[in-house]
């Protein structure tokens, strides 16, 4: 079976690849042919952050995210503690939270209105480079392409093929997953219940208390006790019904060969708002951040998203892979055009780039923020340099999908 461009997993970064090179080289969509191996919409551990840098990609798409069930949350904190800063736009919700399972769907239906063919249920087992093209070997026989695109995520099959001997920067992330259930929780003045609704199994939510459903919370008090991260709690919805999503992200970096539990320090949070953690199911996965000694490309096969790298700071994943397959989507074209597809130079295209630039300063500033791990640094950091944090945060760190290509 021959196809020119195989994009292998149909997350936001091979869909945005592909939705991308639809855009701006028209001539290439029936060539295109997106495998996933689920079949949607599909379970998606994910916080479902989505940032004012993936709402720019995907109008710039020509795609209505409103059509997306989703939540806002007005204002964002970044507490230590439960003090510190906040962050509000000025006339626009600070961040819009949508469902994994939901927003993938959706995206995976439009690409398939604009002429992309997408394959679900298909497994790739291995991927071989040759001279004159990429041999991709899956559960429902073999592929021969001229391109391929590895964007199947931070454990994915791709990069363990091509690069089988790299260095491994991992983040550990755990979340907490709707019981199927009732579920009383108490504590103090706070009682919430919730129940199970059929087919909603896998989400990552709780029932909405003891905080503003508008407001989006990153506590910081965890990076102490060596874990380099936060614990979050967002508002989200389950079919129109207000919910909170809770996890906790740990980089490893202060790691030292002993890694310290996440599970207790998420349900010392839980518990200040009402929520005993033994009464829901948690479940635990990694995210591959970036590092510019990350690898992302070999003749003929490009790494996206994930399997590149997320955000080292929060581990922040939809608007860097949507940006990735911008990137991407012009490198394959280049390639095309060229007839030339070594790819030698995509991983500096991509470090030049407004994406690549952001991802080198979020890499500088988690290696300072979580090892310098002391108490007093992080109230310093999170409550008295408000003003400082906030001018780096909105001019380096974000504020980056209007400088980047535009398809």
């Amino acid at each position: 079976m021959d196809r020119d461009i195989l994009i292998i997993g149909g997350g936001p970064s091979g869909l945005s690849t592909a939705l991308h090179l639809q855009r701006i080289a028209p001539h290439l969509t029936h060539r295109i042919l997106l495998l996933e191996k689920e079949h949607y919409p599909r379970l998606k551990l994910c916080a479902g952050g989505l940032t004012l840098d993936a709402e720019i990609l995907l109008e710039r798409l020509g795609l209505d995210v409103n059509e997306v069930p989703h939540v806002f949350a007005d204002d964002i904190h970044f507490d230590f503690e439960s003090k510190g800063l906040t962050i509000r736009m000025a006339k626009r919700h600070a961040l819009r939270v949508i469902r994994r399972d939901e927003f993938d769907h959706w995206l995976a239906k439009k690409a398939e209105s604009r002429g992309i063919e997408i394959r679900q249920g298909v497994t790739v087992k291995n991927i071989l480079p040759q001279a004159d093209g990429v041999l991709v070997e899956t559960g429902q026989g073999t592929f021969h392409a001229q391109i391929v695109v590895g964007a199947d995520g931070s454990n994915g099959v791709t990069r363990r093929c091509i690069f089988p001997k790299d260095p491994v920067y991992t983040a550990r992330v755990l979340e907490v997953i709707t019981p199927e259930y009732d579920v009383v929780a108490r504590s103090g003045a706070a009682r919430a219940t919730t129940k199970q609704s059929p087919g909603l199994e896998g989400i990552a939510a709780l029932p909405s208390v003891a905080r503003n459903d508008k407001q989006a919370y990153f506590e910081f008090s965890p990076v102490p006790n060596n874990i380099a991260g936060y614990i979050w709690d967002f508002p989200t919805q389950v079919k129109g019904e207000a919910m909170r999503c809770w996890g906790i992200y740990d980089t490893n970096l202060l790691a030292d060969g002993k890694r310290p539990q996440l599970k207790e320090p998420l349900a010392e949070e839980m518990k200040r708002f009402g929520f005993d953690l033994q009464n829901y199911e948690i479940k635990g996965h990694p995210i591959r951040w970036f590092s510019p000694e990350n690898r992302m490309s070999v003749p003929r096969v490009l790494l996206v998203g994930d399997a590149v790298g997320a955000d080292p700071i929060f581990g922040e994943g939809i608007s860097i892979a949507l940006g990735y397959g911008n990137l991407a989507a012009r490198e394959i074209q280049g390639a095309i055009q060229r007839n030339e597809f070594s790819f030698r130079g995509f991983k500096r295209r991509v470090m030049r780039s407004a994406l690549g630039q952001t991802l080198i300063v979020r890499w500088v500033i988690a290696n300072v923020i979580y090892p310098l791990k002391w108490r007093w640094f992080q109230i310093l950091l999170w409550r008295i340099l408000k003003p400082i944090v906030i001018f780096v945060a909105w001019i380096i760190v974000l504020n980056w999908g209007k400088r980047m290509p535009t398809p």
